[in-house]
């Protein structure tokens, strides 16, 4: 521990950001960096706990108090080796990842946590900088190969560390480039797409083999995969959207958040769009959702200089202490303004929607709604809502971005052609730990398996499925699990 007394001489500080009004004329990356005697002040932070419960509050297991020590004593590769043994993508989590790590952090007990998620990004970038990040692949190989479906976070950590434990990967991707939801998805003003490039060039020339335009199920039979390859492992995410079927669903100007994300992602890069175009230039807009995808959308319509922009949350607005049903160290469910929301947004908390109204033209024009309350339990927990009575209104909109989550993975296709089980929820069923499913030598990772979730849960499975299959292919396994906790876990 380099600074005893640092996190009571030093307080919480983040980079600065682009002003609201600058950043929403570009789509790039709008967060500065640290200097250098600010970053070792917030490394200087962290108390060095002795039951450090930032290592359960991080799905991957990062070991967090020993790495903010290298960056105080400015041990960069130190830094980076301890960063890069449990986290194959820093890069990625360090700009996108919502840090339950800092929800977890002991010092966020009676103070601001350690600035954890920054942190790591300085770490990684420095390492790229410095010319630490290189190919890992061994030159002795196993002469097993293995399919991986999908090069989503979970796709691309599996395919890493499969690799790095000497067998030949093949990534099929159905996009015509690989990334899944970090490239289509995930707006380039939080991740920009040569982050993604950067690593994707890596694990290229680590001898990862990516075959993008290539959808299982369609394109190739599944049973090519089983009959090819030594090992599967499907992780193609949940990509099924919740929809809104109230009436009036039917009118134009009413899309799924991840079509007009994606199809902006596709523009901002200058590609060729796929359907015909989303643009909220001029348009009252409402987003229906309050999660991470809802903020994107509302971000993303505020750069397409959207009239209004408005967002729904079924929810009732939480407060700003962390609740009873939420206590440390888990994730509070607290008020949070994005980055998105600072650029301009009309927020309504505890609304419903009836129904989407048309004008005499079959156009949509406004949404019908009504207030609500909800019920709860002794620690504050939603069990049901009511309708106010007497608050049905109009709120006036023509153009409307449904980002309700998504419900499972897409089944017609692969998993029907391959016969895998499926859980109760529609996701692939494998056992917890296991990752393998009913089918011999096929096995599941990511958000295909555990429904939607975080980018820093689908690098976690990734790296755990990678283990289950090395250990199928060789009968034995040395890739790190995240239960190893320790120096170079």
């Amino acid at each position: 521990m380099g600074h005893v007394t640092g996190f009571k001489e030093f307080s919480r500080e983040l980079p600065p950001k682009a002003a609201p009004q600058e950043r929403i004329q570009h789509n790039n990356e709008f967060v500065g960096t640290y200097s250098e005697p600010q970053l070792n002040e917030q490394a200087a932070r962290c108390m060095d706990c002795g039951i450090p419960f930032c290592h359960a509050g991080c799905p991957l297991g990062n070991i967090i108090p020993e790495f903010n020590d290298a960056v105080h004593q400015q041990n960069w590769l130190e830094a980076y080796q301890i960063l890069s043994s449990t986290n194959n993508f820093p890069e990625f989590t360090g700009r996108i990842c919502p840090a339950p790590c800092e929800s977890a952090c002991v010092l966020s007990i009676h103070s601001a946590p350690v600035a954890i998620e920054e942190i790591e990004k300085h770490i990684i970038e420095i390492a790229f900088a410095k010319g630490y990040v290189q190919p890992t692949a061994p030159v002795l190989k196993s002469g097993k190969t293995v399919a991986v479906v999908g090069s989503g976070p979970a796709g691309l950590a599996a395919a890493a560390q499969l690799t790095k434990a000497g067998h030949s990967v093949t990534v099929f991707e159905r996009d015509d480039k690989p990334g899944g939801l970090l490239r289509y998805g995930i707006p380039d003003f939080k991740l920009d797409k040569w982050v993604i490039d950067r690593r994707i060039q890596l694990l290229e020339d680590d001898g990862v083999i990516f075959r993008c335009n290539t959808e299982i199920g369609r394109d190739l039979p599944a049973e090519e995969l089983t009959r090819t390859f030594d090992a599967v492992v499907l992780a193609g995410g949940a990509t099924i959207p919740r929809d809104l079927t109230i009436p009036g669903r039917e009118l134009p100007g009413i899309h799924f958040a991840m079509d007009y994300l994606t199809q902006h992602n596709r523009r901002v890069s200058s590609l060729p769009l796929e359907a015909a175009p989303l643009w909220a230039e001029g348009r009252d807009v409402v987003v229906i959702g309050s999660g991470d995808t809802g903020s994107d959308c509302v971000g993303t319509a505020n750069r397409q200089q959207a009239r209004s922009v408005t967002q729904f949350a079924l929810m009732h607005q939480p407060g700003t202490e962390r609740p009873a049903h939420t206590p440390w160290p888990q994730e509070p469910a607290i008020f949070r303004t994005s980055t998105s929301h600072e650029e301009g947004c009309q927020r309504y908390w505890g609304i419903n929607t009836k129904a989407f109204l048309g004008d005499e033209n079959g156009q949509l024009r406004a949404l019908l709604v009504t207030d609500i309350t909800w019920e709860t339990d002794v620690l504050g927990r939603r069990l049901q809502f009511t309708e106010i009575e007497g608050s049905a209104r109009e709120i006036p909109c023509t153009m409307v971005l449904l980002a309700l989550g998504f419900a499972a993975p897409q089944y017609e296709g692969m998993l029907q052609q391959l016969g895998v089980a499926l859980d109760d929820r529609g996701n692939v069923r494998a056992q917890e730990g296991a990752y393998s499913t009913n089918l011999p030598k096929v096995f599941v990772a990511g958000d295909m398996r555990r429904g939607q979730s975080l980018v820093v849960w689908a690098i976690s499975e990734g790296r755990e499925v990678a283990r289950e299959v090395d250990a199928l292919l060789t009968g034995k396994t040395a890739l790190p699990s995240k239960d190893a906790v320790g120096m170079f876990a």
